[in-house]
């Protein structure tokens, strides 16, 4: 018998964490509303009654990972050394990228970041940077602005690019043998810091 999104409880929340789940299993471009609908056992137009589109609730999924990605940005922040609590805040994004890929594709891959984008989405990416700049700021006190900002986009540009090499397969054996993923990963944390 199919539901409809008045009788199926919390129809919103099922659908964020079915959608959520479905981005982390097969990445962003795989989701789809009526996919997700008869998966909850609900009309095809069920999903709509909450999300005005499959962009809306992509968006929506995305604000929570920024969302979550802030909260790793603090927990790291809260050690005492500012040096150390930005390798964990390197850390964190790492993390982010391999264990979460299909939501890190969403947040850091996708066009999803633009002009027309909704201001809560807006307003959990710039909590997420502003967080990772104070980081950098800590750990630079003696930095102004200009130095702060071009240290923050540099480092995260390290990361971007260690993930998407990574992640695309290009690291092969006989450039990284006899190196582990752990001594890269720690090499890349010390150059997003340089």
């Amino acid at each position: 018998m199919v539901k409809d999104g008045y009788h199926h409880g919390d129809l919103r929340a099922a659908l964020i964490q079915a959608a959520s789940d479905s981005v982390a299993a097969q990445g962003p471009d795989a989701l789809s509303l009526r996919e997700l609908a008869k998966t909850l056992g609900v009309s095809p137009a069920a999903p709509y009654r909450h999300f005005s589109d499959r962009q809306a609730l992509l968006n929506e999924i995305a604000a929570r990972g920024f969302e979550q990605l802030s909260r790793d940005y603090a927990a790291a922040a809260a050690n005492s050394d500012p040096a150390v609590a930005l390798r964990a805040t390197g850390r964190a994004y790492l993390n982010l990228a391999f264990e979460r890929p299909g939501l890190f594709q969403l947040m850091f891959e996708s066009d999803l970041l633009g002009p027309n984008s909704p201001p809560a989405l807006l307003h959990q990416a710039a909590a997420a940077w502003q967080a990772l700049h104070d980081a950098v700021a800590r750990a630079n006190s003696g930095a102004d602005l200009s130095e702060v900002k071009l240290r923050t986009i540099t480092g995260w540009s390290v990361l971007q690019g260690f993930v998407t090499i990574q992640r695309s397969g290009r690291l092969k054996h006989f450039m990284t043998g006899p190196l582990t993923q752990s001594e890269l990963i720690e090499a890349v944390l010390d150059k997003a810091q340089a």
